[in-house]
């Protein structure tokens, strides 16, 4: 099966540079459009995109607290794909092969309502993992307040008054463990 992908990959990336080399080949305007475009997408993503999605994860990391930053990451993520998509229509207005119904509308008003939706799940997100957190904290932190009045759950009770480990407050309960087992024979 493997040998079939390869051979069908090899075939595609045959077809491909035969394609290239029949619109770029002849050395004239195109071949430059054709140079452009292979040489200046690789140099714009390694010299603009990568450094500032590396510093902008390294500032996510450090400013935005653990609960927000996996919503964070996404709604970053999320925002930045759609500008890239939506750059050629902002940059200038018939920047892409015109299509039905998508010069129809306005781009940059259709690009700001899209980020506030994926915004607005952001912080929807956001708040429940917050308010999961403190929920489960609480659960898991005993109270100060209700350790103080002795408002604890049966078996907290049960485990500080020594049950499950052979005494009830210095007093035999019958009930033994088997770390402290009577060994008097």
């Amino acid at each position: 099966m493997r040998i079939l992908l390869f051979v069908a990959g090899v075939a595609v990336l045959g077809w491909g540079a035969f394609l290239l080399a029949e619109f770029a080949l002849p050395l004239g305007p195109q071949g430059m459009v054709a140079l452009g475009w292979l040489l200046g997408g690789p140099l714009a993503h390694d010299l603009l995109v990568a450094p500032i999605a590396a510093v902008a994860g390294m500032l996510l990391v450090r400013v935005v607290p653990a609960t927000w930053r996996a919503p964070v990451q996404v709604g970053v993520a999320i925002t930045a794909v759609l500008t890239l998509l939506a750059f050629p229509l902002l940059w200038r207005e018939f920047g892409a092969a015109p299509s039905p119904g998508l010069h129809d509308g306005d781009t940059a008003t259709g690009l700001l309502l899209t980020l506030v939706a994926v915004w607005s799940v952001v912080l929807v997100t956001g708040t429940s993992r917050v308010l999961l957190a403190a929920r489960n904290e609480k659960r898991a932190a005993p109270d100060e307040d209700r350790i103080r009045c002795g408002a604890f759950t049966r078996g907290y009770r049960l485990r500080m008054a020594g049950v499950g480990l052979g005494r009830t407050r210095g007093r035999a309960s019958g009930v033994t463990s088997p770390r402290r087992v009577d060994r008097r024979g």
